[in-house]
């Protein structure tokens, strides 16, 4: 039996985790459940998963959680603010951490539980992006096994050899090769995307997915933290990952060899598929997800991405090629960048535009410590919610 902490609890990647930990009460015993604001649903998680401990990061929020669980008559022990996710997430009952927070909040429970070395089921890529080398050498130092579950990187993780180790460099790979959708405006004429709206921005056409990452797919911002995340994995270069855009969404990624042999993982678009897979890896487990049927897929289709439609995938590749700093300003500007966009304060084009500006007028430096890291993250928030307000007194 396996003990497990979901920071992320309510949202999407949480919520199919706890689909397939249901399917196995045998294997997996709820921990710690986490969530930001969602009372409700994160009351109704601990009614069915009666986890030991749940975390609200907003304290209105814990307080109310508390008296409705008391009332339920849970013994479940409510903690609030950040501090406790950090807390939760190093626990010693505590085995496995689904890390599924969206954004930069995910870094510093994300980076506990690494440096607790517990089994990490990476679904926060930001986290990653952000600290970048000093994620890998906490995972080192403390053994813990870092596992990816973004369906791209899962993917890459199942096609690759036996030993895999997170920052090892796999032998004998090309090339990884990243699938991407193309999300909703793949074909929508350049000249219309300034009019695109956040409804259309959040109606992914394959994926079901929060808001925020449903615009990071259709910017193609999402596969570009994908990359710089790819790059730290696998411990591949920029220069050797491949971005294809495939609308059916059936590969989810491939792995090319050097003897010429291409590897690919195929599957539904249901995340439970990754996250059983790290939940019971090296082992294979019943995840709920359907059978893949290849007569109703009928065909598989490939194109390069375009840099003039997707902006932000160059952008990604730019800041991974510079390292250091580089990725979490590029992260804290986009974070700022599409909630202004989902709060239309910016067009759906001005997204990229805020993260290039911010980019130019930041420069890089040396990720040495999480200081300098949480740093950068600060300036490039500041500088582009600046920016923000003097848009916002023009219009």
């Amino acid at each position: 039996m396996k003990g497990l902490c979901i920071l992320g609890a309510t949202g999407s990647i949480g919520v199919n985790t706890l689909d397939v930990v249901a399917r196995h009460p045998d294997r997996f015993q709820v921990v710690a459940l986490t969530g930001n604001c969602r009372t409700e649903t994160l009351l109704k998680q601990c009614l069915k998963h009666r986890p030991a401990y749940a975390v609200m990061v907003d304290a209105r929020a814990a307080s109310e959680l508390r008296r409705q669980l008391k009332a339920e008559g849970l013994t479940t022990e409510v903690l609030a603010g950040a501090e406790a996710l950090v807390e939760v997430a190093k626990l010693p009952e505590v085995d496995y951490v689904m890390a599924a927070i969206v954004g930069a909040a995910g870094l510093l429970p994300t980076l506990a539980a690494a440096r607790a070395g517990k089994r990490i089921l990476l679904a926060n890529k930001e986290a990653l992006v952000i600290s970048g080398p000093l994620f890998m050498d906490a995972v080192r130092a403390s053994g813990a096994e870092l596992l990816p579950i973004d369906s791209e990187h899962n993917a890459i993780f199942q096609c690759l050899p036996p030993g895999f180790r997170a920052g090892i460099a796999p032998p004998a790979v090309r090339r990884i090769l990243l699938t991407a959708s193309g999300g909703p405006f793949l074909t929508t004429p350049l000249e219309d995307l300034a009019k695109v709206t956040p409804e259309q921005a959040i109606a992914h056409p394959k994926w079901e997915m929060g808001k925020k990452i449903s615009v990071d797919s259709a910017t193609m911002m999402n596969k570009g933290l994908e990359v710089i995340e790819a790059s730290l994995l696998f411990a591949v270069p920029p220069e050797r990952i491949e971005v294809v855009i495939h609308p059916q969404s059936v590969i989810h990624s491939l792995v090319d060899y050097q003897d010429g042999s291409v590897l690919a993982q195929l599957g539904n678009p249901d995340m439970r598929i990754p996250i059983a897979y790290g939940l019971a890896w090296p082992e294979r487990i019943d995840s709920g997800a359907d059978a893949l049927d290849l007569f109703e897929v009928a065909r598989l289709d490939f194109q390069p991405p375009d840099f003039k439609r997707f902006p932000c995938l160059r952008l990604a590749f730019e800041a991974a090629r510079a390292g250091g700093t580089a990725p979490a300003l590029l992260n804290a500007a986009n974070e700022v960048a599409v909630a202004a966009f989902l709060e239309r304060k910016i067009p759906f084009t001005g997204i990229a535009g805020l993260i290039e500006h911010t980019l130019n007028a930041i420069p890089a430096a040396a990720a040495k410590d999480l200081e300098a890291v949480l740093a950068a993250d600060t300036s490039a928030r500041r500088f582009a919610a600046a920016q923000l307000a003097a848009f916002e007194e023009k219009r």
